[in-house]
């Protein structure tokens, strides 16, 4: 029993993997394909490439994921926790992905581990949660919109003498560069959430007693979200790339220099759990209000935001709603 509920377990995270890759693969090369920098197909080809690169980058982030943030029992009990927090967290992924809301994979995971582990009446370390989860998803966002807009003012100023179908094209080049340090930057976070979580499931099982990442753990969650990636996220990538603003290259560029910068600044520095989704879409509004404030539209920028904050909860509730129903099946 134990075994089947280990691999029941890496399975359900293997396939929120594949969800998180079709949810999120719109932050990596939505302002690519708005700004006719890529095509849809080939943006997509090169993020799934580049999140499989990403994955092996590093292991800190996982790390920070694996302890820290809610007790881990041995036995049925604690991989049960897991299991619900997985299908919480994929149940809130669906949802937001049907109504083209670019909300955080990453936060639907954690909120998902706090509300199973509430469930099951296992200890959740609220300090941890506060450090490592809930201060970065307030100070990412203020940094990627500060940002965004700062270096979009610098590149307003360097080339305010060039031509600008000239600067626009080589914009537009550039762009292939940017977006696939961003889709870089995607798979050294979010590959890595997954890795944490399976590593937790492999410890409550006392397959290892480490914090170590085996190597096929980091191949098949590499994998799974590169896959999910080319399954592509078209409705999400709508809400990015044109509703929030109409991006034209350099503003595109800005923001995807942006996001990957504030990503490869939390994972190496940090070993921070961020949101892509929350840093690519500041840094598009950031990059937006140099152009002039009313360009962008604030009233979807509003519901994204609000979706950014009933995201945790959400995926808490659902967490928790699994667990009681795993509980009453299994006992």
């Amino acid at each position: 029993m134990d075994t089947f509920a280990l691999i029941m377990t890496v399975g359900v995270a293997l396939g929120f993997t594949y969800t998180n890759g079709f949810h999120d693969s719109a932050n990596a090369i939505a302002t690519s394909v708005s700004t006719r920098a890529l095509t849809p197909r080939a943006a997509l080809a090169m993020a799934a490439v580049m999140n499989l690169a990403g994955a092996f980058l590093g292991s800190g982030v996982a790390k920070t994921v694996s302890e820290g943030l809610i007790q881990t029992p041995h036995g049925s009990s604690g991989m049960g926790i897991l299991f619900a927090a997985l299908v919480g967290a994929i149940v809130w992924n669906l949802v937001t992905w049907y109504f083209g809301l670019p909300s955080s994979s990453s936060h639907a995971l954690f909120g998902g581990m706090v509300g199973a582990a509430l469930a099951g009446g296992i200890a959740v370390y609220w300090t941890g949660v506060l450090e490592k989860i809930v201060l970065p998803m307030f100070i990412s966002p203020i940094i990627g919109l500060l940002l965004g807009y700062a270096v979009m003012c610098v590149i307003l100023w360097l080339f305010k003498r060039s031509n600008p179908h000239r600067a626009k094209r080589g914009f537009r080049i550039a762009q292939t560069v940017s977006a696939a340090g961003m889709a870089l930057g995607h798979g050294l976070q979010d590959a890595q959430k997954t890795m944490g979580v399976v590593v937790m499931a492999l410890s409550i099982a006392e397959v290892q007693d480490h914090n170590d990442i085996p190597v096929w753990v980091k191949i098949a969650c590499a994998a799974m979200l590169s896959l999910g990636t080319y399954a592509g996220g078209w409705r999400i990538m709508r809400t990015l790339g044109r509703r929030i603003i109409e991006l034209d290259p350099p503003q595109g560029f800005a923001a995807e220099t942006t996001a990957a910068s504030v990503m490869y600044t939390a994972s190496f520095m940090f070993h921070a759990p961020i949101s892509t989704t929350h840093v690519i879409t500041s840094a598009i509004m950031g990059v937006g209000a140099t152009k002039r404030v009313s360009a962008v539209r604030w009233g979807v920028a509003k519901n994204i935001i609000m979706g950014w904050f009933i995201t945790m909860p959400a995926a808490a509730a659902a967490a928790a709603v699994v667990y009681w129903a795993v509980k009453l099946v299994f006992g």
